[in-house]
């Protein structure tokens, strides 16, 4: 924590004097996270839920938890020796129910309604953005959003892998433009059920890190926004845990 206390907002110079303990407000809301409980059903250890829930929305607007995330990915990074911005990534998709969704879809491959998860991880797994849609658009227009923001967020990203459900000329035509390299991974020929493939079972993994936490196993969120900053505060703790205990 001690890490990314920099990022924090500060207390304020003027007028009442700050009583929660940012440090709490954020063990509370990974406590959120890893229960699955309510918002109201915070345990009295924490601070008051509608206190949390303030700092919820009030950084989540802000885009800290996304910033906190960053920061703490490239210091793992410097830590296990390597440049900050990775250069290559793997993109995929997880559809998964959505019951409250203001916007939702019915993945007919899945047999899901609710919303899709549009992610890029670096070659370790760990999360470099995750772009929320309805499950019924398909894999090829989540991933044209997540390409754009990517270069706008990691600009030293140059070789992505993605798997045959994307369409091809798509992807190429969208990589061209951006300066990216995309490399479809596609099943062995012959295969039948389920095999490791190449680059492709990193993101498989973290899609299983994250319905580790039984707030994402189902999106119970309405709006979209929400629903990232969940994602990237459960992957931010993960970090945190990592190097706290190497």
């Amino acid at each position: 924590m001690g890490s990314v206390a920099g990022l924090l907002p500060k207390p304020a110079q003027r007028g009442r004097r700050r009583k929660a303990d940012l440090r709490e407000v954020i063990n509370a809301l990974r406590y959120l996270l890893r229960s699955g409980w309510g918002w109201r059903m915070l345990p009295k250890d924490f601070p008051a839920w509608q206190t949390v829930y303030w700092w919820f929305r009030r950084m989540m607007r802000r885009f800290l938890f996304q910033t906190l995330h960053d920061a703490v990915l490239m210091l793992d990074r410097e830590l296990e020796g390597r440049r900050p911005c990775p250069s290559a990534g793997v993109v995929d998709s997880q559809s998964v129910k959505a019951p409250a969704a203001k916007e939702r879809g019915y993945d007919a491959g899945m047999k899901i309604v609710g919303r899709k998860r549009n992610i890029a991880v670096n070659t370790n797994g760990w999360l470099l953005m995750v772009n929320l849609t309805p499950a019924d658009i398909d894999d090829s227009t989540g991933a044209l959003a997540v390409l754009e923001a990517l270069k706008k967020r990691w600009p030293g990203l140059k070789h992505l892998f993605a798997d045959g459900a994307y369409d091809r000329r798509t992807l190429m035509d969208k990589s061209a433009t951006l300066d990216f390299v995309v490399q479809v991974v596609c099943r062995h020929e012959g295969q039948i059920g389920f095999a490791v493939l190449p680059r492709r079972w990193v993101v498989e993994r973290t899609f299983g890190w994250m319905i580790r936490w039984r707030r994402l196993v189902r999106d119970y969120a309405r709006r979209p926004d929400v629903s990232e900053a969940m994602v990237y505060i459960a992957m931010g703790g993960l970090l945190l845990r990592r190097i706290a205990h190497p």
